[in-house]
């Protein structure tokens, strides 16, 4: 019997460790729990389950989930290499999810909020039938309750095994926003690694801040098919958080420990508006950001390209009321 040396290299599970894409670097799993599923080498941000999320982002113990019972069903009966009912179980016995997207109340920092979170793991986070009407019912729900809402967004697209029925939830979930907007009620958006297709084309464009984590994958279709539709060679990285930041559809770049802070931040900064007749003007989270600047006076009009003046007398919230004026209304005037 062959002796075994003292000085052999004990093989760990394969388990253990996760290879890192970007820097190829092997990252001890208990590591990568602890650092919030973030590479320590070079920062690369691994997707997340509902529960990581939720563990990350809210008070502990405030969630309390709503509508769990719905699920998909295949009304199509869609068949390609597999069927669609297969799939749907497949998908549930690998998460443990009815569904792509988990929604519920919660705190961030004590302030109640309504989240909704997608987890990739379900057929890569694809929004069909259950995934709209859930965000639709989070959506109202916050409209009648005043609360904000949080949607941390992680997908595909919209759902190709129900056809039409998946396109159908790119009106079902934006209907809702107009309301969520005119009654002050704010919406943010966090895009993740990967938020494309109909997600993107929706919902998720539309919040009211749109915060994304660093080099996350952001846009409508793939870069070979945008390249081929528009006809030209398009810039390197275009679908990345950082060049839709420089250009503005974007509002943030977020590493993850810092996303926590960052939404009760923003929470503390667009307070629900006052229901309608407890005061007269209107309000939205953006109205509310200009009202801001403009309590600031010429400092702000100094950055952002506008005259500020004052308001004559009377008019606005005390004497130092300001109003501010575009640039093309100036040249306006002095013609």
């Amino acid at each position: 019997m062959p002796i075994k040396s003292p000085f052999s290299r004990r093989t760990g599970p394969s388990d253990a460790w996760t290879k890192c894409p970007s820097c190829e670097q092997q990252v001890f799993n208990r590591q990568l729990e602890r650092n919030l599923r973030v590479c320590p080498q070079c920062g690369h941000h691994f997707r997340m389950s509902v529960g990581e999320r939720l563990d990350m982002l809210l008070d502990g113990g405030s969630f309390e989930e709503r509508d769990a019972g719905l699920e998909p069903i295949d009304v199509l009966g869609f068949h390609d290499q597999q069927r669609y009912a297969d799939r749907i179980e497949a998908a549930r016995l690998k998460t443990g999810l009815r569904d792509a997207l988990v929604w519920g109340t919660g705190r961030i920092d004590g302030r109640r909020v309504h989240i909704a979170i997608f987890d990739f793991r379900f057929m890569g986070g694809s929004m069909g039938s259950v995934v709209g009407e859930k965000l639709a019912r989070c959506f109202e729900a916050a409209l009648v309750e005043r609360v904000p809402v949080v949607v941390v967004c992680a997908s595909g697209g919209a759902r190709m095994q129900e056809g039409t029925l998946s396109l159908m939830q790119l009106a079902k979930t934006t209907a809702p926003l107009v309301r969520l907007d005119a009654a002050g009620v704010p919406f943010i958006t966090v895009l993740t690694d990967p938020t494309t297709g109909g997600v993107l084309a929706s919902f998720a464009s539309l919040g009211d801040v749109i915060v994304a984590e660093p080099k996350a994958l952001i846009g409508f279709a793939g870069a070979r098919v945008a390249s081929g539709t528009v006809g030209e060679e398009l810039p390197e990285g275009f679908q990345s958080a950082e060049f839709l930041l420089a250009r503005g559809l974007v509002d943030a770049v977020v590493p993850r420990p810092e996303l926590r802070n960052t939404l009760a931040r923003l929470l503390r900064l667009l307070p629900v508006a006052n229901a309608v007749g407890e005061e007269d003007r209107g309000w939205s989270p953006i109205a509310a950001l200009s009202g801001f600047a403009e309590r600031l006076g010429g400092a702000v009009g100094d950055t952002i390209g506008i005259d500020v003046e004052p308001l004559a007398e009377g008019e606005g919230n005390g004497s130092a009321a300001t109003r501010a004026r575009p640039a093309r209304a100036r040249a306006e005037d002095e013609q």
